[in-house]
C-alpha cells in the first residue's frame, strides 16, 4: 500500500492537525498506517471528485477497506457525486475543507438503494419506515463518525415520495437504524431531502457543530437513548428543525430518553439563505422549530433543553397524541423573535398506533427564562389537554412574553374546538381568545414572574383559563385595560403580587373575569 509513515512524522502531523482533524498521508497511497490511525483516501480507490462522475462504488470500496482494518475514510477537496453510501462499524468519514458529497439525481436506470421492507404497520409514513433509500445509511452498526469542515449537498434527493412511485429515488441525507456510539460533527448539510438526519433506535448519539439548511425536517431523533445535540444551527422554513419522536417504526414501543439539546439556533429563513448569508425572510408561519412529537407511541423522558435561539419560525412544541408519555422535561434560556406560538403543550388522542393503547400523559415540565418578542398575535402560548386527560404539573418562571398584538375578541375563535383526534399544530384551534396564554384541561400549573405584553393594543384577555384546577400565579404582569384573567370551570386559582390584578383567590368559578 505504499511507504509507511514514520512514527515521528505521524505524531507530529497528527498533533498539528488536532484530535478532530486527522492528517491524511501521501496522495500516492490509498491507506497509511501510523500512530494517528489508518486513513483511506477515496480518490485512491477511484473517486474522481469532479461533480459529474458517479463515485458511489469508489466511496464504498474505501469504506470496506476502512471497515476491514478500522480507520478513517477521507474526502479531499472536490465534489463527489454519489448514490447510496454504506456505512460500516468502526469507520469514520472525514470530509475535508472544500469537500462535498453530492446526492446525484437518478439517471440511466441507476439510483439509490431500494427502500427495504419497512415497519410493516400502517402507523408510520414512508419516510419514517425506510432507511436504505438514502444518500448515507447504516443499520446495526457501532462506533461510527461523520465529521469535518466539508459539506453534504442533497440536491438529488426528493422531499417525499414512495418506492412505488419512484423506486430509484433517495429521500434522506443520513439515515441510521439500530446503531450505537455514533457521532456527527462540524459538517454542513444543505437540501437534506425529507430528513437531513434520521436516526431510529440509535443510542449514545452525539451531534455537535452542524449547520443544516433544508426544506423538510432537519434532525429527527426517533426512539433513541442518550443523545446530545449541541452547537448546531438548523434552518428549515417548511418543516421542523430539531424534532424528538417516539414512533412505532421499529414495530415496538421504544422511548426517546436522556436527551440534551443546548447552544442551538433554529430558524425559518428562505431555503439556502442561511448558508449563503442573505437571511431572507417571509411572514409568520415558517416552521423551523424545536418539537417533541408528533409520533409519540412511546415516551419522552429525562429531556433537558437550554440556550436555544428561535427566529422567523414556530416556537417550542411539546406534543404527545398517540398514547405516549411525556415527562421530566426541563427547558431554560430560550430567546424567540417573530415566532408563531412561543410555547405549545398538547396532550391529544389521535392514537395512530395499535388498538387498545390508552391516552398518554404530559406532566412534570419546567420552562424558565424565556424571552419572546413580536410573536404572531393570532397564536399566543397554548397548553391544551383533552376532557378527562389534563396536562399536569407544569411550572413556568421568568417568562417575557411579547406578541405583536392588534386583535380584538371578535377576531378570535371564542370556543376553540377540542379536536381530540387531530394532528397537533399551533394553528389547529384558530385565532385564540387570549393575547398571552390559553390554558385548557390542565391541573397543577404554576406561573411565576410571567410578563405578558403586546406591541399594539389588543383587547383580548391576557389569560383565558378553562377546565383547570390548582393554578398559582405569582408576580405576573399584564397590560391594563382588558380583563387579565377569564376563568371558566376553574378550581383553586390563586394570584399573588401581580399587576394589574394584585391578589385573588377563587375556590371555584363557572365563569369569572378578573
Amino acid at each position: 500500500m505504499g511507504e509507511a509513515f514514520s512514527r515521528r512524522r505521524a505524531v507530529t502531523w497528527g498533533a498539528a492537525a488536532g484530535a478532530a482533524l486527522p492528517f491524511i498521508g501521501s496522495p500516492a497511497v490509498a491507506a497509511e498506517d501510523n500512530a494517528a490511525g489508518r486513513f483511506f483516501d477515496v480518490t485512491k480507490f477511484g473517486a474522481k471528485g469532479d461533480g459529474r462522475t458517479i463515485d458511489t462504488a469508489a466511496i464504498n470500496r474505501a469504506i470496506d477497506g476502512a471497515a476491514a482494518r478500522g480507520g478513517t475514510v477521507y474526502f479531499p477537496a472536490g465534489t463527489y457525486a454519489s448514490y447510496s453510501i454504506h456505512l460500516k462499524s468502526n469507520v469514520a468519514l472525514y470530509l475535508g475543507a472544500n469537500a462535498t458529497i453530492l446526492a446525484a439525481a437518478p439517471a440511466g436506470g441507476k439510483g439509490y438503494d431500494p427502500a427495504e421492507p419497512g415497519a410493516g404497520n400502517p402507523y408510520q409514513d414512508f419516510g419514517h419506515s425506510h432507511w436504505h433509500n438514502s444518500l448515507i445509511w447504516g443499520e446495526n452498526l457501532e462506533n461510527v463518525t461523520i465529521e469535518g469542515p466539508g459539506k453534504i449537498d442533497g440536491k438529488g434527493l426528493v422531499a417525499g415520495g414512495s418506492a412505488e412511485s419512484a423506486p430509484l429515488n433517495g429521500n434522506k441525507a443520513i439515515a441510521l437504524k439500530l446503531c450505537r456510539n455514533v457521532a456527527i460533527r462540524d459538517i454542513t448539510i444543505v437540501n437534506g431531502g425529507h430528513f437531513g438526519i434520521l436516526p431510529t433506535g440509535v443510542d449514545n448519539f452525539r451531534i455537535d457543530g452542524l449547520v443544516i439548511d433544508t426544506n423538510r425536517d432537519g434532525i429527527n431523533i426517533d426512539c433513541c437513548k442518550n443523545v446530545r445535540i449541541a452547537n448546531t444551527t438548523v434552518n428549515s422554513p417548511n418543516d421542523d428543525a430539531i424534532v424528538l419522536k417516539s414512533s412505532y417504526a421499529l414495530n415496538t414501543v421504544r422511548d426517546t430518553e436522556n436527551v440534551t439539546i443546548d447552544n442551538c439556533f433554529v430558524s425559518g429563513y428562505n431555503l439556502g439563505t442561511l448558508v449563503d448569508g442573505t437571511y431572507k425572510t417571509s411572514s409568520y408561519g415558517r416552521t423551523g422549530r424545536v418539537k417533541f412529537g408528533t409520533e409519540a407511541n412511546g415516551g419522552f423522558r429525562n429531556i433537558a433543553i437550554s440556550n436555544v435561539v428561535f427566529e422567523y419560525c414556530r416556537g417550542l412544541a411539546l406534543e404527545t397524541v398517540d398514547g405516549g408519555w411525556l415527562e421530566d422535561v426541563t427547558i431554560t434560556n430560550l430567546t424567540m423573535r417573530k415566532v408563531q406560538m412561543p410555547l405549545f403543550l398538547r396532550l391529544g388522542a389521535r392514537m395512530r398506533g395499535p388498538a387498545g393503547i390508552p391516552v398518554g400523559f404530559l406532566r412534570r415540565v419546567s420552562i424558565s427564562d424565556v424571552t419572546t418578542f413580536d410573536a404572531d398575535p393570532r397564536y399566543p402560548s397554548c397548553f391544551a389537554g383533552i376532557p378527562g386527560h389534563p396536562i399536569e404539573d407544569v411550572k413556568l418562571s421568568n417568562i417575557r412574553h411579547h406578541l405583536a398584538g392588534g386583535l380584538t375578541p371578535g377576531d378570535a375563535v371564542q370556543n376553540p374546538p377540542e379536536l381530540e383526534t387531530a394532528y397537533p399544530e399551533p394553528s389547529m384551534f384558530g385565532t385564540l381568545p387570549a393575547h398571552g396564554f390559553f390554558i385548557r384541561h390542565a391541573r397543577g400549573i404554576s406561573l411565576d414572574n410571567v410578563d405578558v405584553r403586546v406591541g399594539t393594543p389588543d383587547t383580548r384577555p391576557a389569560f383565558v383559563i378553562r377546565d383547570v384546577a390548582d393554578l398559582d400565579v405569582h408576580h405576573c404582569r399584564a397590560e391594563p385595560g382588558t380583563p387579565t384573567f377569564v376563568l371558566d370551570g376553574v378550581d383553586d386559582f390563586r394570584v399573588s403580587d401581580g399587576r394589574p390584578v394584585a391578589e385573588a383567590r377563587v375556590e371555584h368559578a363557572d365563569h369569572q373575569e378578573l
